[in-house]
């Protein structure tokens, strides 16, 4: 059975690279383009084993994302790994405080080193 991993990102073109690398990896992708979207998805029980969780986004933050999922105990157990851009130093701080696992700065990982991640992060 494939491991699920969530990806709540709302550049399209971040996704679709993402999507792929993770699919030709064997995992199941469940995406979603903004935070509202992320919390539905997880409602309808399509509970991923992690989630790739865009800090900026519109209608609901990631941050906004990650209090929601660590405030409820079906979710609060998922592995969280932020995606950042370099100038969101307190929005990666304050993440790592709610309960983050991890972030990664977009722009300084390739989606191999990404996958690196994920897989440290699922042990």
């Amino acid at each position: 059975m494939a491991q699920r991993i969530m990806v709540v990102e709302d550049d399209s073109f971040v996704m679709d690279i993402y999507q792929t690398k993770l699919t030709q990896e064997g995992y199941e992708v469940i995406s979603a383009s903004n935070g509202i979207e992320a919390i539905k998805k997880l409602e309808e029980n399509k509970k991923p084993e992690l989630i790739l969780l865009d800090i900026i986004m519109p209608y609901m933050d990631g941050l906004e994302v990650l209090r929601k999922i660590k405030n409820n105990k079906n979710w609060k157990k998922i592995p969280i790994i932020l995606l950042t851009n370099l100038s969101q130093k307190e929005e990666v701080q304050e993440g790592l405080k709610l309960g983050a696992k991890d972030y990664l700065i977009k722009s300084h990982f390739t989606p191999s080193e990404v996958l690196e991640k994920i897989k440290i992060a699922l042990k």
